[in-house]
């Protein structure tokens, strides 16, 4: 005589996988296992987003200093006075003012204006 799907199939509120009781609720059940990771997944993603956002933009305090300062690669071949490299407009007064005997392309010749 062949045995009743109920046989093969447990009911929803029982274990699904057949070790125990059927009648059993607690062992295995879907309501009783948790959900998947795709919401810690999610949070944890958006969580290294904003971090790294906060990395990338310099950031306050000490830990961005050295993403907020400039290098300073324009150096006065005159008095040897360093300027950021963003700032060619105060090495030229610089060198009008300070060094009026020389030009701009002597004081700085690594600059290329």
């Amino acid at each position: 005589k062949p045995l009743a799907p109920e046989a093969f199939w447990p009911t929803p509120l029982g274990c699904f996988r057949g070790r125990h009781n059927r009648r059993d609720t607690t062992c295995h059940s879907a309501a009783a296992m948790g959900g998947g990771n795709a919401q810690k997944t999610a949070m944890s993603r958006a969580k290294n987003a904003a971090k790294a956002k906060a990395e990338a933009a310099g950031g306050g305090g000490a830990g961005g200093k050295q993403a907020r300062t400039a290098a300073m690669d324009l150096k006065c071949s005159v008095c040897m006075q360093c300027f950021p490299n963003t700032q060619v407009k105060a090495a030229q007064a610089h060198a009008e003012s300070k060094h009026p005997k020389s030009d701009f392309a002597t004081c700085f010749p690594m600059a290329s204006t």
